[in-house]
């Protein structure tokens, strides 16, 4: 009995679950038809609105293709209305030329005519020239060719008279007006600006109590004067010369580190090579700081401010230079004098001239550069430390390497030759200052008509005696421009050499 109550309540529960079943599967088939109509509606709806979207973007494309097809017309009829301007512009230009070739071709035509009657009546006239010539050649007994000849002669013999007359006159008009002023500004400038002068040498003597400290300065077997001459790079001579030893080397700055070495080292009595070589040490640095002390002293003297440390060493180095034995920072203090002076009379700047005629010889101190000519040289170191233009191109051009381009240049060249030709201010060889003075006589004397010749006031002045037979006054004009520009190209010299040419005529009789 409990089983089939349980049979069928078995079979009641699967009767219930399909009948669930069934009905669940007919909800599900119900929701799926609904959800599929609700898809196909929103495709349709998708459908209908990209439609709509494509046919807007399509419309819009469509409105600027249009757009731009209708600039694109209105662009391409400018160019049209354009060439067809030009194209009216050529034919009325084409119809100008061609109506100028017709005027042309006329004018050719009417020229080929005239110049037909011009050749004929050139062949006329050149027969009648011809034949004038011919009675001209019988009556002078001269060929044609001969006398074109002596007419040539003598207007070209008259020309150089009339030439050199007038270049007499102009010189003569300079001197008298550019000459005094000259002069006048230049005399002045050497008069206010006074300067003693010494010659320098390599050499320097050493004075000594007596000759017993010779052997201490020699050291057992010579240690202390090898120590000295390896640290100092200076000859020491001892030699028989009493109380004195003698210091030699061309470069002054170590030769005057070596003479306060031994001033120092005789004054304290310690003489070895590890004492010499702190004394020698100690005087290079202390002469260093002399010579930067030195360039100071200068510049406050001259009055020049603002001038590189590195420029103020060199003026300081100049001390101890010496160019042809005069002293170099004596002789560029004494330009820079010159320059300031010369400056003020010629109412230019007087502190750019008295900066450039410090440092005009500057290009002489640096020994790194042995090739380069110091003017150049000198000009470069004043362009590295920013110095004014006017001063570099005075610096470069006081020996004629580069062009002057400033009335300050000559100035400075000038007072370099006014300092440089003083009596006693440099010292030349007797070869060289012989050489120079033969010279200058075998240039006078290579000139025809000239008889002798003298190189007279240390080459200053050259006298040069013409025969007067040979030589007229005027070629003796001649003779004396020629020679002077001869001896400018030729010849190297400080100052300037005055030319006389004397032309003498005598007329000797006896009366018996």
């Amino acid at each position: 009995m409990d089983a089939l109550v349980i049979i069928v309540a078995m079979i009641a529960l699967a009767v219930g679950a399909g009948i669930m079943y069934v009905v669940n599967q007919n909800m599900l088939k119900k929701k799926s038809a609904d959800m599929l109509k609700d898809a196909e509606a929103k495709g349709e709806l998708l459908l209908k609105n990209r439609q709509l979207e494509a046919k807007e973007k399509f419309l819009q494309l469509k409105t600027e293709h249009e757009k731009e097809v209708s600039q694109r017309n209105q662009q391409i009829a400018q160019q049209e209305n354009k060439l067809k301007q030009k194209e009216q512009t050529l034919n009325q230009k084409i119809e100008q030329t061609q109506r100028k070739d017709a005027e042309l071709d006329q004018v050719k035509q009417t020229m080929q005519r005239q110049q037909e009657v011009l050749n004929q009546k050139k062949e006329d006239l050149e027969k009648q020239i011809g034949g004038q010539v011919k009675q001209l050649e019988k009556i002078a007994g001269l060929t044609a060719e001969e006398a074109k000849k002596q007419l040539v002669e003598t207007l070209t013999n008259e020309a150089r008279t009339d030439a050199m007359t007038y270049i007499k006159d102009i010189v003569d008009e300079a001197k008298l007006t550019a000459g005094k002023e000259a002069k006048k500004v230049i005399l002045n400038s050497i008069q206010r600006t006074a300067a003693e002068h010494a010659i320098e040498n390599s050499v320097s003597v050493f004075n000594i109590d007596s000759d017993e400290m010779k052997g201490r300065i020699i050291g057992r077997e010579g240690r202390n004067i090898r120590a000295l001459e390896s640290a100092t790079g200076v000859e020491i001579i001892v030699d028989d010369t009493p109380e004195a030893i003698i210091l030699s080397c061309f470069d002054p700055i170590r030769r005057e580190i070596a003479r306060l070495s031994l001033h120092r080292l005789v004054q304290d009595g310690r003489i070895h090579p590890a004492r010499i070589e702190e004394v020698v040490a100690k005087t290079r640095k202390q002469l260093e700081e002399e010579i930067v002390e030195i360039g100071e002293r200068t510049c406050i003297d001259l009055g020049i401010h603002g001038l590189h440390p590195e420029l103020i060493r060199m003026v300081g180095r100049m001390r101890y230079r010496s160019s042809y034995g005069q002293n170099l920072l004596q002789h560029s203090r004494e330009v820079a004098n010159l320059c300031a002076t010369m400056a003020a009379e010629l109412g230019l700047n007087v502190k750019l001239a008295k900066r450039a005629g410090l440092l005009h010889d500057i290009g002489k101190v640096p020994d790194d550069d042995a090739e380069t000519p110091h003017a150049l040289l000198g000009m470069k170191l004043a362009e590295k430390y920013k110095e004014h233009p006017e001063v570099v191109n005075a610096i470069g051009a006081h020996h004629d390497e580069i062009e002057m381009t400033s009335i300050l240049a000559p100035i400075i060249q000038a007072c370099d030759a006014i300092s440089g030709s003083r009596p006693g201010a440099r010292r030349e060889d007797s070869e060289n200052y012989m050489k120079r003075l033969r010279d200058l006589e075998n240039i006078a004397l290579s000139y025809n008509g000239v008889e002798k010749a003298y190189a007279i006031q240390a080459g200053r002045e050259l006298r040069v005696m013409v025969e007067s037979d040979k030589v007229s006054d005027q070629q003796a004009d001649i003779i004396s421009i020629e020679m002077s520009q001869r001896i400018q190209k030729e010849m190297t010299y400080p100052g300037q050499i005055k030319i006389t040419v004397i032309r003498e005529k005598r007329s000797v009789n006896f009366a018996k």
